[in-house]
């Protein structure tokens, strides 16, 4: 009688908290919070051309570039919102996600709506305003978006790679903002990591709501941890590979006048099995932007490749 009784006796006081913190939020936080700054970090890949290029010291090029940030930003939580307003009731079964504001009804569809499209017409106008090339690939990148919260995200395999052509078109468009073609490398590299990302969120996804998965999203009644743990493994294989040819490869040396890039190598194999490590050991991947932030060991990695690859292409103009 005692364990039926207490969870029931309990569930009013969990009902009452949740609707105290509610409304001592208020609608202005909790709209800030549906627009999910805290994934802003994935538009850092826009500043990937920008180093690359040889250009991180270019004030114009800089300008641009940071222009280009904001820009995609506003774009990418435009399309949290419509993701947010069509998984509402899935999202309300997910035990992390039901916290999400539009799913707890904390900002309303109509609301969400109005934002989304007050914030989306800006941001494309904004997109157009700095280069033509620039505002094409942000279009592109809201229609693609649009078309996996609609469509894609149903199809089982586009739906991962979908989201990895998001990841890549950050990187693109980093490079249309300062007028420069993106590399062979840089595309192959950055499609390879985000497909490696997108695939280790899918099984945590599986794992986590075990039954209730296809509850959630029916999508995932298609995978199998057994399946995506074979595809992680190939991914992230790939993704070495191809960044220790980039590092070696002729062009690479002739372009920076330098081979010591391949000193780096041991930053993306230590990040990439750090991420392994934490989903599977530690039930990570759920969110990616989380997970990079609060977990000390993977976010030095990053910084130290970051500063490392700086050091190396720009080291003859700092000292």
């Amino acid at each position: 009688m005692a364990r039926t009784f207490l969870p029931k006796a309990a569930a009013p006081d969990a009902r009452l908290t949740a609707v105290a913190e509610r409304q001592a939020r208020g609608t202005g936080v909790s709209l800030l919070l549906a627009l999910r700054p805290e994934q802003w970090t994935k538009n850092l890949l826009i500043f990937a051309a920008l180093i690359f290029a040889e250009k991180l010291f270019d004030p114009a090029a800089l300008r641009a570039a940071l222009a280009a940030f904001a820009i995609f930003c506003g774009l990418s939580s435009v399309i949290y919102l419509v993701n947010d307003i069509a998984d509402r009731e899935g999202d309300r079964q997910h035990p992390l996600k039901r916290r999400r504001p539009i799913a707890a009804g904390e900002v309303g569809v109509g609301t969400a709506v109005a934002v989304a499209t007050a914030v989306g017409v800006a941001a494309v106008g904004a997109a157009f305003l700095l280069n033509i090339q620039f505002g094409l690939v942000a279009v592109g990148y809201v229609v693609l978006m649009l078309l996996y919260s609609g469509l894609l995200k149903h199809v089982v395999i586009i739906d991962a790679l979908t989201i990895s052509v998001g990841f890549l078109l950050r990187a693109v468009a980093g490079a249309a903002a300062i007028g420069v073609v993106i590399s062979d490398w840089l595309f192959v590299c950055t499609i390879l990591l985000a497909l490696f990302i997108s695939l280790a969120k899918r099984r945590h996804e599986l794992v986590l709501l075990a039954d209730g998965a296809t509850g959630h999203r029916r999508i995932l009644g298609e995978y199998t941890p057994a399946l995506l743990d074979q595809m992680i493994a190939i991914v992230s294989a790939a993704t070495l590979i191809a960044y220790a040819f980039y590092t070696i490869s002729p062009e690479t040396v002739a372009k920076f006048g330098t081979d010591r890039l391949v000193l780096t190598i041991p930053f993306p194999l230590y990040g990439i099995f750090r991420y392994l490590y934490l989903v599977h050991r530690r039930d990570g991947g759920g969110s990616p932007a989380d997970l990079l932030l609060n977990d000390r060991p993977l976010l030095g990695c990053v910084l130290l490749w970051v500063g490392t690859v700086v050091l190396i292409i720009y080291g003859s103009r700092l000292f």
